[in-house]
């Protein structure tokens, strides 16, 4: 499934006023390939002049999928998408062909393929004695509402460095509408709390609906092969230059008139250190911070490697660039407490159809339909989600996958006695099958792959003004940020959208674009949807 990528940095490219403007991406996650797609198609920069360096052998960043039917797909974990948000996405994705429908986009492919799935869970909470609850009530109370709405209410400013729990009393935790949004959206109590009104307000549409997911959209495979492969490929072909297995170690910099200027970038590739001379007209944009650093995985036998930064590097550069540059951001208020911040998943290939046949007999939802199913009561916060199959691109017809998470892997287990962070595949699974009542049997031929991810909500650690940096720093001439740690107004992290909305604003910002941005909907100001969300709050 890797891209055949070229390796070879990038021919200089002149016209009749000499040498045009480059632009180089640091990291090839989203955020780089969305960038380099925006400066071609409406900054008219030409592909040859773009590179895009990446210190993985394979693109996509933190959107992966990997793996076989012999040896276990694997995928750290798939971002929820919508089409009544994520507008920058979709702007970007008409754009892009599909590599699997002939004469339709990406989008036009993922509008299709959602009105034959659409998403309506019946086992979205299940309880200790494996009981699918009743969750059309959010389990308010008066309390809940009145602390809810202040939250809400309040503004950035206010709410400043505050968790959600400065905000929300401890009986809030254990309602119906806290296990639903909290595991849909990956939130932990200790989060911030100016993120989780963003939330709230950004996704109010989804408040009256959480119960069901209706307003989730899937892509047709997972979305590194829907998503990344194609946009990939439609970036190939404009002649955009990959140099993968290639850390970026610095940058060199300069003032020029109060003004930052970077003039040479430091990678290191096959033991060997060179430096770019980057051009006063050149651009770079780089994706500063990564939630998906030092992820490790395990096998059937072994725990993921319990890896930090250090061992990785991923944030080191950031780091050196916000010690000297305090307008780049503190990356400090993100990457510093993993027991914060972590989270560990699962990817599951069975070679039968046992246990999805079992799943779906007891949630009453076939795959692709229902979502995640989270069992509320586990002491691992265990959830689990069986998409359309096949979920791989190349996945044969007799092998299905199958993904889950949990929010709390430093917990000792229901039915394993350590924590999940200890476990091998083959414990997780024993721990599934205990909160599903089901015998071993029906994961006979499961191949459970697990992945501990250190920094994987780091983005939600609670934030100063002025933590992350701008998409493009007032005194900065040609460096942008692109990645989940920057700030955009209103927008919310996590998401793919905010990864192409940082990339786009940067791009416009740079080369003067005069196209309008896709603004945020505002569907928090429609009065039939905060009134929706107040009956579903009263239920």
């Amino acid at each position: 499934m890797t891209q055949q990528l070229s390796t070879t940095p990038p021919a200089s490219f002149s016209t009749a006023n000499g040498a045009a403007r480059k632009a180089y991406m640091v990291g090839g996650g989203i955020g780089s390939l969305a960038a380099a797609a925006f400066l071609i198609r409406d900054g008219n920069i030409p592909g040859c002049n773009i590179t895009i360096y990446e210190a993985m052998p394979v693109l996509g960043g933190s959107l992966d999928g990997n793996g076989n039917p012999t040896q276990g797909y694997t995928m750290r974990g798939g971002r929820m998408l919508t089409t009544d948000n994520y507008e920058c996405t979709w702007d970007l994705f008409k754009s892009i062909p599909s590599l699997g429908s002939p004469g339709q986009t990406v989008f036009d492919e993922t509008i299709a393929f959602n009105k034959l799935h659409q998403s309506h869970a019946k086992a979205r909470l299940v309880d200790r004695h494996r009981a699918k609850l009743d969750v059309e009530s959010m389990g308010f109370s008066m309390q809940d509402r009145i602390e809810l709405l202040k939250l809400t209410e309040a503004d950035e400013e206010t709410l400043g460095t505050s968790c959600i729990t400065d905000w929300l009393s401890p009986p809030f935790f254990t309602t119906n509408f806290w296990f639903m949004w909290s595991t849909t959206f990956a939130f932990q109590p200790w989060h911030s709390a100016v993120e989780f009104r963003r939330y709230l307000h950004r996704f109010m549409m989804e408040f009256s609906r959480i119960e069901t997911l209706a307003g989730v959209k899937r892509t047709v495979y997972n979305q590194f092969d829907s998503l990344v492969r194609p946009l990939v490929s439609w970036l190939k072909a404009q002649g955009v230059n990959f140099v993968v297995n290639c850390t970026v170690t610095d940058f060199e910099l300069k003032m020029d008139q109060g003004q930052i200027v970077v003039t040479g970038i430091h990678h290191k590739r096959d033991g060997t250190t060179d430096i770019l001379t980057i051009a006063d007209n050149d651009l770079v944009f780089f994706q500063n911070g990564s939630m998906t650093d030092a992820s490790s995985f395990g096998s059937m036998t072994s725990a993921p490697p319990q890896l930090t930064k250090d061992d990785s590097g991923g944030w080191l550069l950031w780091e050196k660039l916000a010690h000297s540059h305090p307008e780049f951001g503190n990356p400090a208020a993100f990457n510093s407490s993993i027991p914060e911040s972590f989270w560990e998943s699962y990817t599951v290939t069975v070679k039968d159809t046992a246990f999805f046949d079992q799943m779906e007999a007891f949630s009453g939802n076939q795959a692709g339909i229902g979502g995640l199913v989270t069992f509320k009561d586990s002491n691992w916060m265990m959830s689990i989600v069986l998409a359309h199959q096949p979920h791989y691109i190349d996945q044969p017809a007799d092998v299905q996958v199958f993904w889950g998470y949990a929010l709390h892997p430093d917990r000792i287990g229901d039915f394993v006695p350590k924590s999940m962070a200890d476990c091998n595949g083959s414990e997780i699974l024993q721990e599934l099958c205990g909160h599903l009542n089901f015998d071993r049997s029906a994961i006979a031929t499961a191949i459970c792959i697990p992945c501990r991810m250190p920094y994987i909500t780091s983005m939600f650690m609670p934030r100063a003004y002025g933590d992350r940096p701008l998409p493009v720093p007032k005194n900065s001439k040609n460096l942008a940020f692109v990645s989940q740690f920057v700030e955009i107004p209103d927008d919310v992290v996590f998401t793919v959208e905010y990864s192409i909305r940082v990339a786009q604003m940067a791009v416009y910002e740079l080369l003067g674009i005069d196209r309008e941005i896709p603004p945020i909907l505002h569907h928090d100001d429609s009065i039939k949807v905060k009134l929706d969300a107040v009956v579903k709050a009263f239920r």
